[in-house]
């Protein structure tokens, strides 16, 4: 692969950070960690741990700066899990999770190369309207590759979902509209979403249009982050992390 233009590398990567990330969040040893950190209820230590960058705030500025969740859900959680040892101190703590995660699952994938491009990528966005994204930028990052990598997976999967947030509030999509709009009633339950829900089959070339506009947004922090030969590599890499933290 001698080259991609910036589009083909949104298709080509971002979805293996969405699902990278989404792994070590999902994973048993992650609440497990969390357990072992003071959180007993591991969906205190997601909501406190995840939003804890945005610092001491009202759990309506998490919920804002999240999207997808029922605000009574966040502000639940969130006041349970920040209640332990505050919200810094709940991010820290989550980080270290990634990290671990990472020296888990990742290894030698990727490497001290992938670090740097990714990094370059995150440098190279614009923050504004992404404050959660941007909390976990300004955080500081582990010294060890593998634990790195984890971490920087993590923050790029903030920005893709932070520039999602932004384009389905442009098309007029409300987070639960979006969500069934862009998936179906299990991923709403599985948020949290509760009694009947609403029919948004109407919205869906709405949620289509907020979805090429999200590639649109990454693309062009692709194009002037890397050049083409180095947008083909950061592919290749990011699919060799795929391919070791998810066997595929």
């Amino acid at each position: 692969m001698s080259g991609l233009d910036a589009m083909e590398t949104v298709r080509a990567a971002d979805g293996i950070v969405h699902d990278v990330g989404a792994a070590w969040m999902l994973d048993p040893a992650t609440p497990e960690r969390g357990k072992q950190a003071g959180y007993d209820n591991p969906f205190a230590f997601y909501f406190a741990g995840r939003g804890g960058v945005l610092g001491d705030v009202d759990a309506g500025v998490v919920s804002a700066a999240m999207g997808w969740f029922p605000p009574q859900v966040v502000r639940l959680f969130w006041d349970e899990g920040v209640a332990v040892a505050g919200a810094r101190e709940a991010a820290r703590r989550y980080a270290a999770t990634c990290a671990a995660w990472g020296r888990d699952h990742i290894g030698d994938a990727g490497g001290e190369r992938l670090c740097e491009l990714a990094g370059r990528v995150v440098d190279a966005a614009e923050g504004s309207g992404l404050p959660l994204f941007c909390g976990w930028r300004a955080e500081p990052l582990a010294d060890d590759v593998p634990a790195r990598t984890a971490q920087l997976v993590h923050v790029l999967r903030e920005w893709r979902g932070a520039l999602h947030l932004v384009a389905t509030t442009a098309a007029g999509l409300a987070p639960l509209e979006a969500v069934l709009a862009g998936s179906n009633e299990d991923r709403a339950r599985f948020l949290g979403w509760r009694g009947d829900l609403p029919d948004c089959s109407a919205l869906k070339g709405r949620w289509a249009e907020a979805d090429e506009t999200t590639d649109r947004l990454a693309a062009a922090v692709y194009e002037r982050a890397l050049s083409a030969a180095e947008r083909a590599e950061y592919a290749e890499l990011i699919r060799a992390v795929g391919t070791a933290s998810l066997g595929r």
